[in-house]
C-alpha cells in the first residue's frame, strides 16, 4: 500500500466495495483494508498505528470488547474496523462518552475517511442554536461513518420510531457499532433508561403528602432497604393504611397512592444529593452519572421519580409527563448485529459482559511497558486521619513540582479537598459536574509542572494527560485517590490517568471506614470501629473496607441483572409494536374483512360484558363506536334478546360501512384512510402502555415485603396489560375508522380528523 500513489490509495475503497458486492467477506478483506487505512493514517494524520493498535482493531472487527490502557490511542485504533465495516454500505458508528469527544474524533479522524472517499459525520449538536431536524439527522445517519454519543443515539432511535410517516424516518437499520468507554456505557449507565416524554399527565398533590409521610417512618420497623430497593414492612403498610385512612394498601384502587409512597421512599432512602443528583442554581434537579460524576443533560428519572426528588428537596415540582417511548442502553446496543467496544478497565467485568451481551473481552498489550508504580492502599479508621494523610502526600509531591491529580468519589469531597488546599495556599483546578464545561481544558493542563487538579471520577476520560517539560524527571503524574470507589474498575480508571505510553507515574489511594462506598456494611457495624478508642488491626480494617467494595459491586451487578429482567418485557412488547408500526408506515394496511371482523368482535364483547342493557347503554355504544347518526330502531329497543340485538347491531355496522366505503373515490384511498386510523390507534395505546409499565416497576418493587417476587409480579401484570392494550387497539381502530373523517391538505395529502 505504501508504494501506491495518493489517487491509487484513495481508489482502493471503490475496489474493496466492489469485491464485497461480488461475495468477498469483510474477514477476507481485513488485511488489505487495514493496510490501506493504516497507510492513509500515516499520510494524512502523520500517525502510523502500532502493532498493538492493529491488534485492537482486529479484536473490534471480530465483535470483541478490547481492554486497552489509557493513552494507547483508542481513537486511531477505531479507524481500522470503522473503515472496514463501512465498506459494506451498512450503518457504521462509533459511540463515545460525551459530545466533546464525538465532535473532536469526527473532526480529527475525518480527513482520513475523506481521503479514502468516504463520508463522515458527527451526530451531536454542539451548537445548540442549530436545529437538528429530521432532514439534518437523515444526512448524518446516511454517512458512511457516524461519530455520536450513547444518549444522542438512544434518543434518536426512539424518535425515529415515533415518526408519523415513512418519509420522516431518518435512521438506517443498525449494523456495526464500536462503543468507546464501553464499561461506562454498557454497565455504569446501563440501568439509566432513556425516556421520551409526551403529553403531561394530570398532576396530583400526592407528592408533598407522601413526602411528609415517609419522614414519619422508622428504618427497620416500617421499611427495609436492600440492594438499592426499599419497601414497607407489614408494620409500615398498616401505618400507611391508618395514616391515609384506606383499606388495602396494595389494592387496585390505591395504585396511585402506593406508587407515590414507593417513589417518596426511594427518593429519601436510595437517592443521595451530590452523588446521584445535584440541585442547580436555578433550583432544578440534574442527574449525575454514578461512574464519572458527569451531569446527564436533559435526563429525567421516569415514572414520577424526578418529581419525588423535587418534593424531597422542597423545590417547585415540575410537570410529570407521560412516558411515550423508553429503552435502556442494554437493549439499545443489543439491537446491533455487530457490537464491539473498548475501555481501559473492561476485563474486570468480563463474566457479566459475557452473560448479558454474549461478548468476549480481549486484553491488548500496551505499546510500551507500563512504568507507573501503583502503591498499596493506605487504610484509616476515620475521614479526619484519611484526609490529613492524603493532603500531606499532595503537599510533599507538590513541593517538588510534580503534578498531582486528586481523584475523589463525590462532588462534596472535591469541594472539601479544594477548601483544604485553599487554606494551604495551593493553587489548583477543580473538575466536577458543576464545571464540566471546562473538562478538556483542565485535564490538558493536569500534567504540567506544579499543577494540582482535584476531580471526581470523570477525570477527563477520553482526553490524554500529556506530561509537560521536566515532569518525567520528577516522576511523572501522581494520582492521589481519596475514598474507596464503588468498584475496582473506577479505581483502575483513576490510576490509569498516569503512566500513559510508558511514561513514569504513580498512584496511591487513601481509604477509610467513613467512605461512602463502605456504608453498605451498615452504620451500627461501622460506629464501633470509627470510634477513636476502639482498637482495630490493620488487617481487619483492610478486610472490612475491601469486603464492602466487593459487596457494593455484587449489589450493582444484581441491580443491572434486575434491570435486564424488567426490560425483557418492554423489549418484547416494543419489538412487536414497532414492527406493526413499521408495516403501516411502509404502506401496509388492514384488509376490509379484518376491519369488519374487529367491529363484530367489539359488539360481541360489549354484549357479553353487559348483560342488563338499557336503551341508553345501546345508544351510547352506537354513538361512541359506530355512527353519530343514530338509527331510530335503537331508540325503541325494549326487551330484545341478546342474539337479536347482536344481529341488529351487525346489520347497522354493515350499512354504515357501505356508506363509509362510498365516501372514497377508490379502494386505494380507503386503504390509506384505514392505515392512518390504525397507526393512530396503535400510537395512542402504546403511549399508555409505556407509561403504565414505567409506573408499574415502582409499584411492584414494594411487594417484596409481601414475600412476592417483584420481577415475576411485573411480568404477569405486564402481560395482562398487553392483552388489555390489544383489545383497546382493536376498539380504537374500529372507532377511528367509523367515526373519523378524511381530510386533505393543500398538497393533496390525506389526514384524518379523529373522534
Amino acid at each position: 500500500m505504501r508504494e501506491l500513489s495518493d489517487d491509487a490509495l484513495s481508489g482502493k475503497t471503490e475496489e474493496f466495495r466492489r469485491r464485497i458486492k461480488d461475495g468477498e467477506t469483510t474477514n477476507q478483506l481485513l488485511p488489505e483494508a487495514f493496510a490501506a487505512i493504516c497507510e492513509a493514517d500515516r499520510r494524512i494524520l502523520g500517525m502510523e498505528p502500532y502493532d498493538c493498535q492493529i491488534l485492537g482493531g482486529i479484536a473490534l472487527h471480530y465483535g470483541c470488547l478490547a481492554e486497552m490502557n489509557t493513552g494507547e490511542g483508542k481513537t486511531l485504533t477505531a479507524t481500522m474496523p470503522l473503515y472496514l465495516n463501512a465498506l459494506t454500505g451498512k450503518s457504521t458508528m462509533l459511540v463515545t462518552a460525551n459530545d466533546y469527544l464525538a465532535e473532536r474524533d469526527a473532526e480529527e479522524m475525518g480527513p482520513v475517511y475523506v481521503f479514502l472517499e468516504m463520508t463522515v459525520r458527527s451526530g451531536v449538536n454542539v451548537d445548540q442554536k442549530e436545529d437538528h431536524n429530521n432532514d439534518a439527522k437523515r444526512e448524518v445517519y446516511q454517512a458512511d461513518i457516524v461519530y455520536t454519543t450513547h444518549s444522542v443515539l438512544g434518543f434518536d432511535y426512539l424518535l425515529n420510531n415515533l415518526v408519523s410517516s415513512a418519509e420522516k424516518r431518518f435512521m438506517r437499520e443498525f449494523y456495526y457499532v464500536i462503543i468507546d468507554e464501553a464499561d461506562m456505557v454498557l454497565m455504569d449507565a446501563a440501568t439509566m433508561p432513556l425516556v421520551i416524554s409526551g403529553a403531561p399527565r394530570v398532576q396530583s398533590n400526592l407528592y408533598e403528602m407522601t413526602d411528609f409521610f415517609v419522614t414519619t417512618l422508622q428504618s427497620g420497623r416500617d421499611y427495609v432497604e436492600e440492594d438499592q430497593s426499599v419497601w414497607l414492612t407489614d408494620e409500615g403498610v398498616a401505618w400507611a393504611e391508618r395514616y391515609f385512612r384506606i383499606n388495602g394498601f396494595y389494592e387496585a384502587e390505591n395504585f396511585e397512592l402506593n406508587r407515590h409512597v414507593t417513589l417518596a421512599l426511594k427518593a429519601h432512602i436510595t437517592m443521595e444529593r451530590d452523588k446521584d443528583y445535584v440541585v442547580t442554581e436555578k433550583g432544578e434537579v440534574s442527574l449525575l452519572d454514578n461512574g464519572t460524576g458527569r451531569v446527564l443533560p436533559g435526563m429525567k428519572l421516569r415514572g414520577g421519580m424526578h418529581q419525588a426528588i423535587e418534593a424531597k428537596e422542597k423545590l417547585t415540582i415540575t410537570q410529570e409527563n407521560r412516558s411515550v417511548a423508553s429503552v435502556t442502553y442494554q437493549n439499545l446496543f443489543l439491537l446491533f448485529p455487530r457490537l464491539s467496544g473498548m475501555s481501559g478497565t473492561i476485563s474486570d467485568a468480563k463474566s457479566e459482559i459475557r452473560k448479558i451481551y454474549k461478548k468476549s473481552v480481549v486484553i491488548i498489550p500496551p505499546n510500551r511497558p507500563l512504568q507507573r508504580v501503583d502503591q498499596k492502599d493506605l487504610f484509616f479508621k476515620n475521614a479526619t486521619e484519611q484526609y490529613k494523610a492524603a493532603v500531606r502526600e499532595v503537599l510533599k509531591r507538590h513541593a517538588t513540582g510534580q503534578p498531582v491529580l486528586i481523584v475523589t468519589s463525590t462532588i462534596a469531597d472535591t469541594e472539601l479537598v479544594s477548601r483544604v488546599l485553599i487554606e494551604r495556599k495551593v493553587a489548583h483546578s477543580v473538575l466536577n459536574a458543576n464545571n464540566a464545561y471546562w473538562e478538556a481544558q483542565i485535564i490538558k493542563e493536569a500534567g504540567q509542572k506544579g499543577t494540582v487538579t482535584v476531580s471526581t471520577g470523570m477525570a477527563g476520560r477520553g482526553t490524554d494527560i500529556r506530561l509537560g517539560p521536566g515532569v518525567k524527571e520528577l516522576g511523572g503524574l501522581a494520582v492521589v485517590g481519596i475514598g474507596r470507589m464503588a468498584n475496582i474498575r473506577l479505581e483502575r480508571q483513576a490510576r490509569g490517568r498516569a503512566g500513559r505510553q510508558g511514561d513514569p507515574g504513580c498512584s496511591q489511594f487513601f481509604v477509610s471506614l467513613e467512605d461512602d462506598a463502605v456504608s453498605a456494611v451498615g452504620e451500627k457495624t461501622l460506629e464501633k470501629y470509627v470510634d477513636r478508642d476502639h482498637r482495630i488491626s490493620n488487617r481487619k480494617l483492610k478486610r472490612l473496607i475491601n469486603g464492602t467494595q466487593k459487596l457494593q459491586e455484587e449489589m450493582a451487578v444484581s441491580q443491572r441483572k434486575r434491570s435486564v429482567d424488567y426490560d425483557k418485557v418492554m423489549k418484547r412488547q416494543r419489538t412487536m409494536m414497532y414492527e406493526a408500526r413499521n408495516r403501516l408506515l411502509d404502506g401496509g394496511s388492514l384488509e376490509f374483512k379484518v376491519v369488519l371482523q374487529m367491529a363484530y368482535e367489539g359488539i360481541h364483547l360489549f354484549l357479553f360484558e353487559n348483560r342488563h342493557l338499557t336503551t341508553g347503554d345501546i345508544t351510547g355504544y352506537v354513538l361512541n363506536h359506530i355512527s353519530y347518526n343514530l338509527d331510530g330502531r335503537f331508540l325503541k329497543i325494549g326487551q330484545v334478546k341478546r342474539k337479536a340485538l347482536e344481529r341488529a347491531l351487525i346489520s347497522y355496522i354493515n350499512s354504515v360501512w357501505k356508506k363509509k366505503k362510498r365516501s372514497f373515490s377508490s379502494a386505494k384511498e380507503l386503504k390509506e384512510y384505514i392505515r392512518l386510523c390504525a397507526l393512530h390507534a396503535i400510537d395512542d395505546a402504546w403511549v399508555e402502555q409505556v407509561d403504565y409499565l414505567q409506573q408499574l416497576q415502582y409499584v411492584v418493587s414494594g411487594r417484596a415485603s409481601a414475600q412476592r417476587n417483584p420481577v415475576f409480579e411485573y411480568h404477569m401484570e405486564a402481560y395482562d396489560s398487553f392483552l388489555r392494550m390489544e383489545r383497546t387497539i382493536q376498539n380504537e381502530i374500529v372507532r377511528n375508522i367509523f367515526l373519523g373523517e378524511a381530510a386533505y391538505s393543500k398538497t393533496g395529502e390525506m389526514y384524518v380528523l379523529f373522534p
